[in-house]
């Protein structure tokens, strides 16, 4: 089936954290949309009842996109330690509580590798789902990913979330480390956006 394109003007970033509706804001830039975030429009978070981040994604799009009358893109993301079975996954922003304490999130995945007594440095992935829902409710998804392993101490202020503790593989800096456009140039969330943009986007 052929992807919906968009047909331009406003689009509801439908993200309450800052760090990722500016990421998101950056990388629509070029492509003459007009973005506005949930939190911009007063629109409800809707919990994230899914099971996987393809239905959280879609989940978000559809309920900003509702509530607004417009279209709007949804990003879930997180972290996956497969020696973890996968956590924190779909739960990474759970893991850092009401306050969105990413620090002791970070140092809960320390703890849980200690217990099950695998390298501090396991291999992991950040993955990436973005939604493109209308209010008439069709959606169109996107996944990215990128690789690489944990890193400790977490280093780097930069970006938001596990960032300092994720060193993508062939780099020798951390998220957290990178400067903004470096990691919009590697990061699952670009790896999603370039097939969305190829998708409902490009000429």
């Amino acid at each position: 089936m052929t992807p919906r394109r968009f047909a331009g003007g406003r689009l509801v970033i439908a993200s309450h954290n800052p760090g990722k509706t500016w990421e998101i804001a950056t990388l629509l830039g070029p492509l003459g949309v007009e973005p506005q975030s949930a939190a911009t429009l007063g629109l409800a978070e809707p919990e994230e009842t899914g099971a996987s981040f393809r239905a959280n994604a879609e989940l978000k799009a559809r309920a900003a996109a509702t509530a607004a009358g417009l279209p709007a893109l949804a990003d879930d993301s997180g972290l996956v330690v497969p020696v973890l079975d996968g956590a924190p996954g779909i739960h990474s922003a759970r893991w850092a509580g009401a306050t969105r304490d990413f620090g002791a999130a970070m140092r809960r995945v320390r703890r849980e590798l200690a217990a099950r007594g695998v390298a501090e440095d396991a291999a992991a992935q950040f993955v990436c789902v973005l939604a493109l829902c209308w209010p008439d409710g069709h959606c169109e998804t996107f996944e990215g990913t990128v690789e690489g392993s944990l890193a400790w101490p977490p280093r780097g202020s930069r970006g938001f979330g596990y960032d300092p503790i994720f060193q993508p593989h062939g780099q020798a800096l951390t998220f957290g480390e990178m400067e903004p456009m470096a990691k919009h140039a590697i990061s699952h969330r670009a790896a999603a956006f370039r097939r969305l943009v190829a998708a409902c986007f490009a000429a």
